[in-house]
């Protein structure tokens, strides 16, 4: 009896199980939701840098399989660094291309690499870049950020609306400095310059009005905003190197299938680090253009520029330990002076 039995429940269950199976084989088959990642720049549509952005979101999309898309807003449509990073926090958006300016605004500790003259050549950035990347990852992380790439895109120089070889010279003009660095205007300040606040978009409208009348940009960037048709003469000095990095919140890093995070942080990397090049061959390009169009570049001699060495010395020396840690100045001034005794 009790064989007959369960073979009896066993028959019933067999149809229900079979019925179970051809419902499951024909459901269509359920991928995870994708996951929409915001990305702003002030970087204008169709730069080097913005395509940059646009060959990362593809490639995303590609490892992913569609599961990680990236929208961007280019050309400071989401606001500045300032205005991306404070709805980055408040998930707004999920990252950003910012520049060394805007790693500052999150940590002061990030100008360090950024003060005039410190570093003196693509080498020696890169030398900076490769050692002090775990302090830089950590500094970001502490303030909810995930480091995805670095990278380079040239070197500020002086521009001006007339010759300004000199210390002295630029003293009398007033100059463009990005608004949100309190401390670095104070530096300005106490090596004698005027300084005129404000948020990148507003720069081009302030040179027409008189406003201002001189700035420091990448070649680059002096060409693509249209700022160098107002301020025509081009110091031949590098002042700071233009850096910058791809960020995101931890939270939406932390969203992103940890099993895609190596490829993700590969591709990005590998992209922006060919952005480079990129850049520098638009920027030689750039540069014939604008002296077609009435750029002047000025030599500034070794005399003159000791000057701007002295007084970059001066007004930034009191940054170390009030707004830039004496730990990290130290460091990296040791790696530095390891790479050129190396």
């Amino acid at each position: 009896m009790g064989t007959e039995k369960n073979g009896t429940v066993n028959n019933l269950k067999r149809p229900f199980f079979i019925l179970l199976v051809a419902i499951l084989l024909l459901m269509p088959i359920i991928k995870p939701a994708a996951i929409t990642i915001k990305v702003a720049s002030l970087v204008p549509e169709g730069s080097p840098w913005h395509r940059a952005l646009v060959k990362i979101a593809a490639q995303w999309r590609e490892i992913s399989d569609g599961r990680v898309l990236v929208k961007i807003y280019p050309g400071g449509v989401a606001g500045d660094e300032t205005d991306a990073i404070r709805k980055m926090r408040i998930n707004q958006i999920q990252a950003a291309m910012v520049t060394g300016k805007g790693l500052a605004y999150i940590h002061p500790d990030f100008y360090v690499y950024q003060l005039p003259f410190m570093a003196r050549s693509d080498e020696e950035l890169d030398y900076l870049f490769l050692r002090l990347r775990p302090e830089f990852e950590s500094l970001l992380e502490q303030k909810g950020f995930t480091l995805l790439a670095f990278t380079k895109s040239g070197w500020l120089r002086f521009f001006a609306n007339t010759e300004a070889k000199t210390p002295e010279q630029m003293r009398r003009l007033r100059l463009f400095s990005l608004e949100g660095h309190a401390s670095i205007d104070r530096a300005m300040e106490a090596m004698g310059f005027q300084i005129v606040p404000l948020k990148a978009n507003d720069v081009f409208a302030a040179m027409q009005g008189g406003m201002v009348e001189a700035f420091a940009a990448a070649p680059l960037v002096a060409a693509s905003m249209q700022w160098f048709a107002l301020a025509p003469n081009m110091n031949s000095f590098y002042w700071t190197p233009l850096t910058g990095a791809l960020i995101m919140t931890g939270r939406a890093w932390g969203m992103i299938p940890s099993g895609l995070h190596a490829q993700l942080l590969a591709s990005a990397e590998a992209i922006m680090d060919d952005l480079y090049a990129e850049a520098m061959e638009v920027e030689k390009q750039a540069i014939d253009i604008m002296k077609d169009n009435g750029l002047v570049i000025h030599l500034v001699s070794e005399d003159n520029l000791e000057k701007w060495r002295q007084i970059a010395f001066a007004g930034f020396s009191f940054l170390i330990g009030e707004t830039i840690s004496p730990e990290i100045y130290e460091q990296t001034m040791d790696i530095l002076e390891e790479f050129r005794n190396h």
